[in-house]
C-alpha cells in the first residue's frame, strides 16, 4: 500500500462550512478511483481561530500546510477582520506567501446548456503572479504595500521582480504545452508602466523563447479586457501580474456563467492549494443556497496536479451533466436545489446511483 497523502482541510468563515462539507463528500465519492490513499486533517481558519487562538492563522496550522501533500481553504471574511497586530491576518495571502504559492491558476470555460453572457464558446486559464504586485499583505519583506504620508496622500508600492516573473511565465508555457491551441498571452500594461510591466515582460519574452511550439503574443490589460467580452474563445492561456490577473479572471469567469463556477488553484514548487475563487458571503450563511461548484472545480484541479487523473474527470464530468440540466442545477444557476441537494446529486452521479 502506498503511504498515505495528507489532505489539509482549512474551514473558513460564512459558507465555508457549506460548501466544505459539499466538496468533502465529492472527494469521498471519489476516493474508490484514487491510486494512493488519502488522509483528511481539519483544521479552523478566520474568525472561529480568532475566537479560539487569537489570531484568524495559527502558527501550528501554518505549519500543518507546509507538511501537507495539499490544501482546500474555505473561503475567509477577511475584509471584516480585525487589525493585523489584533491578530486580524488574511489566511489566503499568509499561505501563498508563506508556502510560495507563486502561480494562481484560474480556469475559465463554457459549460453546454448554461446560459452565459456571451455566444461564444471558450476554454481559457489565467495565470495570475501570486506573490508581488500591488497586494500590500505580500509584496515587502516587511511593512505594508500601502503608505500615508500627509493627511490626503495615499501611496503604493508595487513589487516586480524577474525571479517572480520567470516562475509565473515558465507555469504558463509548460501548460500551453499540454493544451490544444498552444499559445500563451502576456497580458501588461508596459507602454505606461514602462520599468516594471517592462520587467515583467522581457521575463515572459526571454521564456517564450524557450517553447517554440507555443505560439505566443502580447496584449495590453484594457485591451485584453475588451476582447475577453467581445471574443474569448481567442484566448489559451493567459499570464499577467497579480492584480491584471485578478481582475481578469473574475471578469473570465463571469463569462462562464458567474464567480460560483470559479475553480481555483493555488501552486509552488512543492506545495498546492484548492481554493474558490469568490469570496465567504456572509449574507446567505447558514441558509443551504451556496453553490459549492467553484470549490469543487479547485478539488478537482488538486487532485490532477496528483495525477489522479481519473478522479479529477470524474468530477469535472459529474458536474457538466449537472450544470447541463435546469433541474440539477442551484438556484443562483436557476435551477432548485440546495448546496447540500446539488452536492448529493453530485456524489450519486459519481458513483453510478
Amino acid at each position: 500500500m502506498s503511504e498515505k497523502r495528507q489532505l489539509l482541510c482549512l474551514n473558513g468563515d460564512g459558507i465555508s462550512d457549506e460548501i466544505m462539507a459539499a466538496t468533502l463528500a465529492v472527494f469521498e465519492a471519489v476516493r474508490p478511483d484514487l491510486n494512493q490513499p488519502v488522509n483528511i486533517i481539519n483544521e479552523q481558519v478566520g474568525f472561529a481561530s480568532l475566537a479560539r487562538s487569537g489570531t484568524t492563522i495559527t502558527k501550528d496550522v501554518i505549519a500543518a500546510a507546509a507538511s501537507a501533500d495539499g490544501i482546500i481553504l474555505g473561503p475567509v471574511s477577511h475584509n471584516s477582520y480585525p487589525p493585523v497586530a489584533e491578530g486580524g491576518l488574511n489566511p489566503s495571502g499568509v499561505l501563498r506567501k508563506s508556502l510560495s504559492l507563486y502561480a494562481n491558476i484560474r480556469p475559465a470555460f463554457s459549460f453546454d446548456g448554461l446560459a452565459r453572457p456571451t455566444k461564444h464558446k471558450f476554454d481559457l486559464v489565467v495565470m495570475r503572479e501570486n506573490l508581488e504586485g500591488f497586494y500590500a499583505d505580500r509584496n515587502l519583506a516587511e511593512g505594508p504595500g500601502e503608505i500615508m504620508p500627509i493627511d490626503g496622500v495615499a501611496l503604493a508600492f508595487r513589487r516586480i521582480t524577474r525571479d517572480a516573473s520567470y516562475n509565473i511565465a515558465k507555469a504558463a508555457f509548460e501548460l500551453a504545452m499540454k493544451r490544444q491551441k498552444k499559445t500563451v498571452t502576456a497580458i501588461h500594461k508596459a507602454n505606461v508602466m514602462r520599468l516594471s510591466d517592462g520587467l515583467f515582460l522581457d521575463t515572459v519574452r526571454d521564456v517564450a523563447k524557450t517553447y517554440p511550439q507555443i505560439v505566443y503574443d502580447e496584449i495590453l490589460v484594457d485591451a485584453a479586457a475588451a476582447l475577453l467580452v467581445r471574443d474569448p474563445g481567442r484566448f489559451d492561456v493567459l499570464v499577467t501580474t497579480n492584480m491584471f490577473g485578478d481582475i481578469l479572471s473574475d471578469l473570465a469567469s463571469e463569462l462562464s456563467g458567474g464567480l460560483g463556477l470559479a475553480g481555483s488553484l493555488n501552486a509552488g514548487h512543492g506545495h498546492v492549494m484548492a481554493q474558490a475563487q469568490h469570496g465567504s458571503a456572509p449574507d446567505i450563511a447558514g441558509q443551504d443556497k451556496a453553490n459549492p461548484t467553484s470549490l469543487i472545480l479547485s478539488l478537482a484541479m488538486l487532485l490532477e496536479q496528483w495525477d489522479e487523473t481519473n478522479a479529477a474527470a470524474r468530477i469535472n464530468s459529474a458536474l457538466a451533466t449537472l450544470l447541463a440540466d435546469t433541474e440539477t442545477r442551484t438556484t443562483d444557476l436557476g435551477g432548485m436545489l440546495t448546496c447540500s441537494a446539488f452536492a448529493a446529486r453530485l456524489c450519486q452521479h459519481i458513483s453510478g446511483d
